[in-house]
């Protein structure tokens, strides 16, 4: 993003508090970390700042013209807020998987009602009925949570870009049908789409696995199949029904296998038929 915005104050509403604001000013604060956010029933007139959630503004969404997503669901105040935001964090498109998979799910609780887990989760830090607990208190326990969220996911997203960059190069260097990885990185939006169906990587419970490259990120289908007889079969059978002395386990879908050794683990991904 750029880095010459600079915004000092934020407003947003007061009282009872939802998933919407919690993420927004969590996200804010992320990004200007010297904002100070007051929360309020009534905007003060010429406020010098960024105002959310409240007073019918560019990041409010109570008005009656509120803007909708071509899909049809409704942004709230997170939306758009990620909207102006996110492309400048994550870039354009991991913006917008994230917009899809995340934000929306949360606006669109935030506008109809419709039941959201992280919605639930967040509501639930408003105090109970029975609770002498300042609201403001728990806004601001809901925002430190909701903010170790999203730090979680823009970290995960530069390990995922520098991922990238290795797998590419992997396949440079791979024979087009299997890469085989020195570690395990996080390899399917890379790889996905090509014309490799298999990766070799070590297994953190020792040895390698060997894992068929599904259609997509999205489409869970299997570009290749192992034989069908080594599917869900018992371990202590593997070796004598594939013939490879150290096979371990191939899982009853077909998508993963593993071996002791790296060469066996090769002989696994040599099986693999595409389909």
């Amino acid at each position: 993003m750029d880095n010459s915005i600079k915004i000092r104050n934020g407003f947003t509403h007061g009282g009872k508090f939802h998933a919407d604001d919690v993420f927004a000013t969590a996200l804010l604060k992320i990004l200007f970390p010297k904002i100070r956010i007051t929360r309020g029933f009534e905007v003060p007139k010429d406020f010098d700042g960024i105002v959310y959630d409240i007073g019918f503004g560019k990041f409010d969404h109570h008005q009656a013209d509120k803007e909708i997503r071509e899909n049809g669901v409704p942004y709230a105040a997170f939306g758009l807020l990620w909207r102006e935001f996110g492309s400048g964090i994550v870039g354009e498109e991991e913006a917008k998987r994230f917009d899809k998979l995340f934000v929306q799910p949360l606006d669109e609780s935030d506008n109809t009602g419709k039941y959201c887990t992280m919605a639930s989760v967040i509501g639930d830090f408003n105090p109970g009925w029975n609770e002498e607990v300042p609201v403001d208190a728990r806004f601001w326990e809901a925002e430190a949570f909701a903010k170790k969220i999203l730090n979680n996911y823009f970290k995960k997203v530069k390990g995922y870009e520098a991922a990238e960059n290795l797998i590419r190069e992997a396949m440079k260097n791979g024979n087009g049908e299997c890469i085989v990885l020195e570690k395990f990185i996080p390899w399917k939006k890379a790889v996905c789409g090509t014309s490799y169906h298999t990766v070799v990587y070590p297994s953190k419970r020792g040895g390698y696995s060997v894992q068929i490259v599904p259609v997509s990120e999205d489409d869970p289908a299997l570009t290749a199949s192992f034989p069908d007889e080594w599917k869900g079969a018992p371990r202590e059978d593997l070796p004598s029904i594939s013939g490879i002395e150290t096979m371990t386990f191939c899982h009853a879908s077909g998508f993963l296998a593993a071996a002791g050794t790296l060469d066996d683990a090769l002989l696994i991904a040599g099986h693999a038929v595409p389909v």
